[in-house]
């Protein structure tokens, strides 16, 4: 069963081996669905694509999958590898080409009928998997083939997916009686539609959120262009006259960083701390204390104490104890030089005659400050040497080049779902295609917040498939003519997502299984995070880092300061991460019967007893507007990021000490990590990559944490 649960992570598969028949379709020939794209790679049709294409592509799809299955549960000849785990790979062709697009663009391009469908949508899949993963006689055919495994004579890939298969269905409750069974399916079926109320609550609430300002002087810092935009987003919004400026994705707004109003910069994050507890229609209060009990429930009936020690057992990390250990390791620390940090700020505030204690909504403002002050640059010098195009070619595309050989060509023949859309082919170093590449850069009202990759299609040799690799950003639009100019975090987060959309393209698997980005959460960051590397790499950084206007290289001093400054403020950056991390641990680590009713209340508790409740630096995601982890794929796993940090840090420690920059490196890096997917343990891939375990100085020492 190559199908993910989650709509959102969905992956194509699309053109099937000659001796491999599909069931025969009922779907109307004039749905896009109903055959594969003859588009390059299959790339899909988003200009024929409507609405009303996604429903019966969906009814059909599931429709047909349960068919094929049935087929191969109900086989009279005795189960080999062939005829059950082949199978199963290769079915639910049709499911796979609606949920992939249908699962992206629900979160990069929705819209009320298409949130309409999910909502309706979620507990008919959940149902659907259900049917597959509880068939005892599917069931019995994979059992009889992983009990005799060591005697079938299978290649590497091919036995690690029998053990996959089995995992996968005895974790989806293959084992349980015909009564616990019915309880499993109505806790997923529930779950399935909470999850998605969740999701479209914080994209509503993002949007009603909104901080509405009625003077353009309360808006002072901000530049006159984004006010221009906030004057045009209220008059959209019949408030013509006032200032609207949209609340989004993390805790932190970017506008906080230039607001000289206090009072404006208390408003705005009151607003984004509020998001889901607020009351009204989009308050996710209710919703989580019913998802964390449901997923508890389920948890204890498939045998485990909590929802987060069934999550962690098929991660790397494990178990809760390895996890929590990793989180309270740096907890110390971090909090240790946050309250450090505000000190400095403080004495910044204090120069300025300010009659305050810095609060939550000044750590962006005054931390530039300080900055400025110490390093003798602000985060603004740098954002005219990062004009988008330049980055993404002469930064990201470069680095590709000159460490895999990679070639970028735009095309402008390929249909999009916005006209910002941009679409690449790209090259292998041996001149073949090897993937094409979606980008999809700017913030919109009808798309989530954040940073993510997606598959569209996943690469497969059985499927004779090629990647289309989609990389989706929140960087907000410019008026029309004006430069697209990038902060510096947004700078890394190009680099970042660009690093998962290589795991994707470089994916060298034979089953859609094991296809690109297809491993263990906490270890899915990794690759991602090591590509961060390049966007200040100096061969790298001279090559972008250019004036938009002028054409000047970035100046060396200029350069010199960021280099030196970029330990800086990473007590704050810890201690953000590591709150919203142990809030997911405190909630996805109760018993059923330990689920609180006060949210807040049991929000404000678990940060104390974590030792990570310092006012000045709130988690960076709360829990009502959490979505990695309550309508997302990070449940119990938001500590991934760290945990895969480790690896990233030592990895690069590998680079430096083999020369960095070069073809031999990035080859050996693809062979030995980017290529395998997940065919084999990802913690054994390291090993055979680093030859040893991978060490946590590096990362101390990248997050200044070295000391006590």
């Amino acid at each position: 069963m190559n199908r993910p649960h989650m709509l959102i992570i969905a992956a194509s598969l699309a053109v099937a081996n000659a001796a491999y028949a599909a069931p025969a379709s009922l779907l109307e020939a004039s749905n896009p669905f109903a055959k594969v794209s003859t588009l390059p790679m299959n790339y899909p049709a988003f200009d024929k694509i409507k609405n009303e294409h996604y429903e019966p592509a969906f009814a059909e799809g599931m429709r047909q999958e349960m068919v094929e299955v049935d087929a191969i549960a109900n086989n009279p000849k005795p189960a080999t590898f062939e005829n059950t785990i082949v199978a199963m790979e290769r079915s639910g062709q049709l499911l796979n080409r609606v949920s992939s697009v249908f699962g992206n663009l629900s979160g990069a391009n929705t819209n009320d009928t298409m949130q309409a469908i999910q909502r309706g949508l979620s507990p008919k899949l959940a149902a659907h998997n259900d049917a597959i993963r509880l068939n005892e006689k599917l069931y019995a055919r994979i059992k009889s083939l992983y009990d005799k495994r060591d005697q079938l004579k299978l290649d590497p890939e091919s036995k690690f997916l029998l053990e996959r298969y089995h995992t996968d269905f005895v974790r989806a409750g293959a084992k349980l009686s015909s009564a616990d069974k019915d309880k499993l399916k109505a806790y997923n079926s529930q779950l399935a539609t909470l999850q998605t109320t969740f999701a479209q609550n914080v994209l509503k609430e993002a949007n009603a959120a909104a901080l509405v300002v009625d003077k353009r002087e309360e808006l002072a810092g901000m530049s006159d262009a984004a006010i221009d935009a906030a004057a045009a987003n209220a008059k959209a919004r019949g408030m013509d006259g006032k200032f609207v400026i949209p609340v989004t994705n993390t805790t932190g707004q970017a506008p906080l960083a230039v607001l000289t109003n206090r009072a404006t910069r208390q408003r705005l994050i009151e607003a984004s701390m509020g998001r889901g507890s607020r009351g009204g229609e989009f308050d996710n209060r209710d919703v989580v204390v019913k998802i964390a009990k449901l997923r508890a429930e389920r948890a204890a009936l498939l045998g485990y104490p909590s929802h987060a020690a069934y999550a962690l057992e098929d991660q790397t990390a494990k178990n809760t104890e390895s996890v929590n250990k990793l989180l309270a390791e740096f907890a110390k620390p971090a909090v240790a030089n946050a309250k450090k940090e505000a000190e400095e700020i403080q004495k910044m505030i204090d120069a300025e005659k300010g009659s305050f204690g810095v609060a939550a909504h000044d750590w962006s403002y005054y931390s530039d400050k300080v900055r400025a002050e110490r390093f003798a640059f602000d985060q603004n010098q740098l954002k005219p040497y990062f004009e988008l195009n330049n980055v993404l070619t002469n930064g990201v595309f470069f680095a590709a080049n000159k460490v895999y050989g990679l070639s970028f060509k735009e095309r402008k023949d390929l249909p999009v779902y916005d006209p910002d859309v941009r679409v690449f082919d790209v090259i292998d170093a041996n001149g073949k295609p090897l993937a094409i590449f979606v980008a999809d850069f700017y913030a919109r009202s009808n798309k989530r917040g954040g940073a993510w990759a997606n598959a569209y299609v996943s690469q497969s040799k059985l499927m004779g498939t090629k990647p289309v690799i989609g990389n989706h950003l929140n960087i907000p639009k410019p008026p029309s003519g004006e430069a697209t100019l990038l902060t510096y975090d947004e700078l890394r987060t190009l680099f970042h997502e660009f690093g998962h959309a290589l795991h994707g393209m470089f994916s060298d698997v034979k089953y859609p299984r094991f296809a690109g980005t297809r491993v263990p959460r906490d270890f899915v960051e990794f690759p991602s995070q090591v590509n961060e590397m390049w966007a200040v790499y100096p061969e790298v950084l001279a090559n972008y880092a250019k004036h938009y206007k002028t054409g000047e290289p970035m100046p060396k001093a200029l350069l010199d300061k960021v280099i030196a400054s970029k330990k800086f403020n990473e007590g704050f950056r810890t201690t953000e991460y590591l709150a919203a991390s142990m809030l997911d641990q405190r909630w996805h680590q109760l018993g059923a019967n330990q689920i609180p009713t006060d949210v807040l209340g049991f929000e404000a508790e678990a940060m104390k007893a974590a030792g990570v409740d310092f006012a000045p630096v709130p988690a960076r995601y709360r829990t009502t507007y959490f979505s990695h982890v309550f309508s997302g794929g990070y449940s119990a796993g938001y500590y991934g990021y760290l945990w895969s940090e480790k690896l990233d840090a030592d990895t690069v420690e590998w680079f430096k000490e083999n020369g960095g920059l070069s073809r031999k490196n990035g080859d050996y890096f693809r062979k030995m990590l980017l290529s395998k997917g997940g065919t084999m343990d990802a913690m054994d891939m390291y090993r055979q990559f680093r030859g040893r375990d991978a060490k946590i100085e590096p990362l101390l020492d990248r997050r200044g944490l070295t000391a006590n």
